[in-house]
């Protein structure tokens, strides 16, 4: 697959401090129980052993990972865009016409997203739809309960680190 990943700067700060963590640090914590493990005796009943042996599995399938998003990444600075567009890198600000409620979101690659932090990925059926819009764009949403009607109220650029 050599599909690019979108992604942020920080995004890719981040999947790389994470690689560097798994590689130098995880990658050497988990030989060290394994090496306690296999000197507790017996392979074939070693529940440590084998627990431990298991993590290395998932660290390694980790390290391949995100070593694998990293080569695919597409760095997208939103410096620069248009601010009178929802982009890659936005945070919009949107207000529910029937309630009133507002929320902020940030769109962002897959990696980085987490609603409960108000970011959501470029590929989720919210950011498609909000993606080329203005503000006082009026969007219509299918939700689980049917559909509902928001506003863009703002659209920024910038890092909200």
């Amino acid at each position: 697959m050599s599909d690019k990943v979108p992604m942020t700067p920080q995004g890719y700060q981040q999947l790389q401090e994470e690689l560097k963590q798994l590689e130098s640090v995880e990658r050497f914590k988990i030989v060290k129980e394994i090496e306690v493990a296999r000197a507790h005796g017996d392979l074939s009943e070693n529940a440590e052993y084998h627990a431990a042996k298991e993590k290395q599995g998932l660290i390694e399938g980790r390290i391949r990972f995100v070593s694998d998003r990293l080569a695919r990444a597409q760095v997208i600075d939103s410096e620069g865009q248009d601010p009178e567009r929802v982009h890659f890198g936005a945070t919009v600000v949107i207000s529910d016409l029937e309630s009133g409620e507002q929320n902020t979101y940030r769109i962002v690659g897959e990696d980085e997203a987490d609603a409960k932090n108000g970011t959501i990925s470029v590929t989720s059926p919210l950011a498609r739809a909000l993606l080329g819009q203005e503000v006082d764009a009026a969007i219509e949403l299918r939700v689980p309960k049917g559909t509902r009607q928001v506003e863009i109220v703002d659209i920024g650029y910038g890092s909200t680190d």
